[in-house]
């Protein structure tokens, strides 16, 4: 349903764009858009009314009316595309007039032909549409309300055992330590902890476990859950009654309002030390109004909240990130369930069981969920590989897991439609695979999942924010981060992807090929809309109507047939694959008219980019690093909605290209040799990452002015804020008068003939990564001033010591030690800061590293 949703938000503006005047369209197929747009605008309010149900209550018609909605809106996406690629691409330019002038007539012709040919297909599609709205009349499809949920999945962490709680007590006793000895607070002061992580993890059981040891010490204690979509006036009665079973015991039958409620609680409160776990918050307004009655009265009182959100509970301090439980207990719970205690599991199940534990990643849930569901099945080792074979789908498909997957549902159904097509997107990837942040997000936006309000706003830097958020609500993980502690790239939990993938599949949102020749196939009457492909041999289906391939098997290449019927992709993702032996077997992809991404990063691909590349005018990314391609094609000039171009540092770019692209947002790895190229780079104002290789020209000469082009691009690259200037055969001199460097929090020189006087203590950065020739005094106190930084790298190329004052550099001799002491840092770092008269107790400089 949130497919379906969300493919309708994508298509709506776009058939608006339609009805504007440039597209000269036929009145008759002006009124059927207008028809289409009011009709569809409907369709998606009942889509939206369906999807707050969940997918069990539905009954089977309901199932149909919304797979065949979710088909016609990817249906009328592709007949749109279509005809804005064929009317609004730009034409080839041609260097004869007369060859211009008939070329120019044939497009003419071949528009106007085109502009009839949608006016038809529309008229198709308004008969499709008329019957689906028949149909959602039909089937009452307005009036579908969700069946409350009688029982809550997580009530069971609340009455669990305390005999039965495994790897909780390290976590337990931090907690209490926290909450009761000093830590620089006011002894008398509230206390408040946040605990954060997502469904499964335990956060309800650790906060029971903490508030049953601790609850003797207490006036009054409460524990209230607060859930997705709270009632507040029914949540401040639960606090009442729990606070005081006797004096608020028919609390519930009263029609006191919010306000009163507040004031009976802050009253109640008013000389007691209390203790108060608020369970389960999604939001922070329900945590708002309680904290109006939760006042802090001097006496020591607890309060102890649990989410999955960590901007919820960063807001509500004292964040607290509950870890996954040790390998050791994650053992002893899972061989406890099934055999009592592990040295009583037979030989043969360890290794299996080593796999199982594996995916369930300390997760207690997962644990407790599948050891249940093996704890019938002891005595047969093959149902313990298929179970653990079956971890993927088995989400969907056993009773038993049922309570893992409605914990999970509900952090998924918290999402909005365009978070939720974001996530099931991961789906495509497999299982522990380190995801790219930079390559996911420009998937992600050549997939139409993000959309700016307004026309100066970054597609990347929206995309970034959906995937910060995506790691807020603890439903991907950190995987690795940069030296300035930005994330680089993420994971997603077993149990997590299981979810998603089941969800996938049920959506027809991805069809997926495994290396057995399994398949995730789309559901009966959809069609293969995005391939993920991780077996050794192409599959045998219909792609007429595929939008996306990812490979991750390179040697599928040898069995992968030509591309050019599949007219509607938008993304193809060979990184990875061995091309080296295939240069002449792309040149399908001047067919691909639709392609905004195209990836051959780390293919090993040598020959020459083909020429048709030039046709792909809606091409958005393109990654060739890694490649051994030396030179980009001239027809590159008119790719001029390119927003990322990451090539390898040997390969040339055409001359004069750079001014051809001012839609650039990311580019690199650029080789620069010669002042006119670094010019260009200035002409490029939306970069905001940039790598350069500045090196001699292909007869082997430095041009002497290129560095100082170089400082003069950098003074209008007001955006830029990641930055890479390699120079490994001469030390470049980066000397000049740089303004507009604000937004950089990313800086990596090697070689420089000295910190470049643009460094300045008005800079945010945060990383700086540098090699000199030389350090000098004033550097040293420049370094020191640089409030943001957390990562400092700096290098001293020769073979010399150079003492100023009390700071000592010691150059290159020390690069071949490895990691420098904690106790060198140490003595570097406080005499950098003495030599800077800047505080050592100052924010900023988390690593140093000392060369």
């Amino acid at each position: 349903m949130e497919v379906a949703t969300g493919a309708l938000g994508t298509l709506i503006p776009k058939l608006g764009q339609l009805l504007q005047d440039e597209y000269n369209l036929q009145k008759g197929a002006k009124k059927n858009i207008e028809f289409l747009s009011k009709e569809l605008e409907r369709i998606r309010a009942a889509l939206c009314n369906v999807g707050e149900v969940p997918v069990e209550q539905l009954n089977e018609l309901v199932r149909i009316w919304s797979r065949d909605v979710r088909e016609l809106s990817y249906d009328m996406e592709d007949i749109v595309d279509t005809f804005m690629v064929r009317v609004q691409g730009p034409d080839t330019p041609s260097k004869k007039s007369a060859k211009k002038f008939i070329k120019k007539l044939g497009n003419i012709v071949t528009k106007a032909k085109t502009r009839h040919e949608i006016a038809e297909e529309i008229k198709d599609i308004k008969e499709r549409v008329r019957e689906v709205a028949e149909r959602r009349d039909r089937y009452k499809v307005d009036a579908i309300k969700p069946v409350k949920t009688l029982v809550d999945p997580r009530i069971t962490a609340l009455y669990t055992k305390t005999t039965d709680l495994v790897g909780i007590d390290e976590a337990r006793e931090e907690l209490i330590t926290r909450l009761t000895k000093g830590d620089g607070m006011s002894a008398q002061q509230q206390r408040v902890v946040s605990i954060v992580g997502f469904g499964g993890l335990g956060k309800t059981t650790l906060a029971k476990a903490v508030y049953d040891q601790l609850r003797v010490q207490f006036d009054c204690t409460a524990f209230v859950s607060v859930s997705q979509n709270p009632d507040l006036n029914k949540l401040l009665k639960n606090l009442l009654y729990e606070l005081d079973k006797q004096k608020h015991a028919n609390i519930h039958s009263t029609m006191l309002e919010e306000r009163h409620l507040i004031d009976l609680i802050r009253e109640f409160l008013q000389n007691k030390r209390y203790l108060i776990v608020i369970d389960d918050i999604w939001d922070t307004k329900p945590w708002g109004i309680l904290q109006c009655s939760l006042h802090d009265n001097g006496l020591k009182s607890i309060i102890i909240t649990t989410t999955r959100i960590l901007d919820v509970a960063e807001q509500i301090g004292g964040c607290y990130k509950q870890k996954p439980l040790t390998h050791e207990s994650s053992k002893k719970l899972f061989y406890g369930r099934i055999f009592g205690s592990e040295g009583t599991c037979p030989g043969q199940y360890f290794e299996v069981s080593e796999k199982i534990l594996k995916k369930c990643g300390g997760v207690p849930l997962a644990i407790i969920t599948t050891s249940s569901l093996l704890a019938n099945k002891s005595g047969n080792i093959k149902e313990w590989n298929d179970v653990c074979g079956s971890i993927g789908s088995g989400l969907a498909r056993n009773p038993s897991m049922d309570g893992m997957r409605k914990i999970l549902l509900l952090s998924y159904h918290d999402l909005p439609a365009h978070l939720k097509a974001c996530l099931l997107y991961l789906s495509i990837f497999p299982e522990d695979y380190e995801i790219d942040k930079v390559r996911l997000i420009w998937k992600w936006i050549a997939e139409d999942f993000v959309h700016c309000e307004e026309e100066s706003q970054s597609l990347f830097e929206l995309g970034e924010s959906y995937f910060n958020e995506l790691l807020n609500r603890s439903l991907i993980q950190v995987a690795d981060k940069n030296s300035d502690d930005t994330i680089s790239s993420c994971r997603v939990h077993d149990m997590v992807l299981e979810l998603i993938c089941s969800l996938s599949r049920e959506e027809s949102f991805v069809t997926t090929v495994l290396g057995d020749s399994r398949q995730s196939m789309p559901s009966s009457g959809s069609m293969v809309r995005r391939l993920s492909l991780q077996s050794t041999t192409w599959p045998k289906m219909e792609m007429s109507k595929l939008r996306s391939v990812t490979i991750f098997s390179p040697a599928i290449i040898n069995t992968m047939p030509s591309l050019s019927c599949c007219h509607l992709l938008r993304v193809l993702d060979l990184e990875g694959c061995k091309l080296k032996e295939h240069s002449s077997s792309l040149r399908f992809i001047g067919n691909l008219f639709h392609l905004r991404y195209l990836s051959l990063a780390f293919t090993g691909y040598a020959g020459e980019l083909p020429v048709e590349i030039a046709k792909l005018q809606f091409l958005q990314t393109l990654r060739l690093y890694g490649t051994q391609i030396e030179e980009l094609p001239s027809g590159i000039v008119g790719l001029t909605q390119l927003m990322f171009l990451w090539v390898d540092g040997r390969t040339s770019l055409p001359n004069g290209l750079l001014r051809h692209l001012p839609s650039l947002e990311m580019l690199g790895v650029v080789r620069v040799d010669s002042a006119c190229i670094a010019g260009e780079l200035g002409l490029l104002t939306q970069l905001r990452d940039l790598e350069v290789d500045l090196t001699h020209d292909k007869e082997g000469i430095w041009d002497e002015n290129m560095c100082t082009a170089l400082v003069g691009s950098l003074g209008k690259l007001h955006k830029i804020q990641y930055l890479v200037v390699d120079s490994e055969e001469m030390a470049a001199n980066l000397e000049g008068s740089v303004e507009s460097l604000g937004n950089l929090s990313y800086l990596r020189i090697g070689t420089a003939t000295s910190l470049p006087t643009w460094i300045r203590p008005a800079l945010l950065l945060s990383s700086l990564d540098i090699t000199v020739v030389q350090v000098r005094r004033e550097d040293i106190q420049v370094l020191g001033r640089l409030q943001a930084l957390r990562y400092l790298d700096l290098t001293v190329a020769g073979d010399i010591v150079q003492v100023l004052e009390r700071f000592m550099v010691v150059a290159a001799r020390l690069y071949g030690v490895g990691k420098v002491s904690e106790e060198v840092v140490t003595k570097v770092k406080d005499k950098l800061w003495r030599e800077a008269d800047v505080h050592p107790n100052q924010p900023g400089l988390h690593h140093l590293v000392a060369r």
